[in-house]
């Protein structure tokens, strides 16, 4: 016989005892003994003992039953979740007291790598990330545009409204990156050939995904450098000769912007890594306007 979930079991069947003995559940489920409650029929005292016996041991009182409880409410699901931070516009970083020489290698920043093909943006910017004291992303914004495969608008095939939307989201899709690894104190460099000639692709656009506390640098090293460095490229990273001569004319209009230019033509990447460092502490303790 199949019974409802939460109703007592019937007692185990004894001579005697059976459904028709009319079996109460108060006769085997004690409880505390209320005066003037009646729950089934009156106990049956037991038989007097023979002369010599002793009688038998007071049985333990039983614990008192607690009153039911309304269920906890279940607890929030947070297995395999971290509330991180939301992402927000970079604040200019704080320049440390007078007496103190700021040290960019243990600040969190934000730093935007501007130069031609074949400075040495990506090179240099993936070493300062990598050795610095603190977490460090380096977000390329090459890296970024070529996540579009098929469809992918190459610059060198034509600048045109394609190439211009896929840069422009690109752009948006690092600031965006930028901003919520700043949010959780991870340190940014991003990388960029931005040309001071276009402020349609310039630097309005990264100050207003990322944050007025954008740090820009320029690397801008000699002609001959940088057509040395292209040609040892492959793929559509690799211009011509003629490309790489016109991008590097348009870059030397960052000559006289405010903006800090590292002249990298006889530098290594650790050595330009630390001229960087030198320059951002620079920047931090006296903000360049742009």
């Amino acid at each position: 016989m199949q019974h409802a979930v939460g109703t007592p079991l019937p007692p185990p069947h004894q001579p005697g005892h059976g459904p028709a003995a009319g079996w109460s559940p108060a006769a085997h489920h004690p409880g505390p003994h209320h005066p003037g409650a009646h729950q089934g029929s009156a106990p049956v005292p037991p038989p007097p003992l023979a002369p010599g016996f002793p009688g038998p041991a007071p049985s333990a009182p039983h614990p008192p039953v607690p009153p039911p409880h309304a269920p906890a409410p279940p607890a929030p699901h947070t297995t395999g979740h971290v509330q991180l931070p939301p992402g927000g516009p970079v604040a200019m970083p704080s320049a440390p007291p007078a007496q103190a020489a700021p040290d960019p290698t243990t600040t969190t920043l934000a730093v935007l790598l501007i130069g031609p093909a074949g400075a040495g943006k990506t090179s240099v910017a993936k070493y300062w990330a990598e050795h610095r004291r603190v977490p460090t992303a380096h977000i390329s914004l090459d890296d970024v545009r070529e996540w579009v495969r098929s469809g992918f608008a190459d610059p060198q095939s034509g600048w045109n409204d394609n190439s211009e939307a896929q840069y422009r989201l690109a752009r948006r899709t690092c600031g965006f990156a930028a901003r919520n690894f700043l949010a959780n104190g991870i340190s940014c460099i991003l990388d960029d050939a931005v040309f001071p000639d276009r402020p349609v692709v310039g630097l309005g656009g990264w100050k207003r995904h990322v944050g007025p506390g954008l740090l820009p640098v320029v690397l801008l090293p000699g002609l001959d450098v940088v057509l040395e460095r292209n040609a040892e490229r492959t793929g559509n990273r690799r211009l011509t000769d003629e490309e790489v001569a016109r991008i590097h004319g348009r870059m030397a209009g960052w000559y006289g912007s405010g903006l800090p230019i590292i002249d990298n033509s006889q530098l290594d990447v650790p050595t330009t890594a630390r001229v960087l460092d030198d320059v951002l502490a620079r920047s931090i303790a006296s903000p360049p306007n742009w």
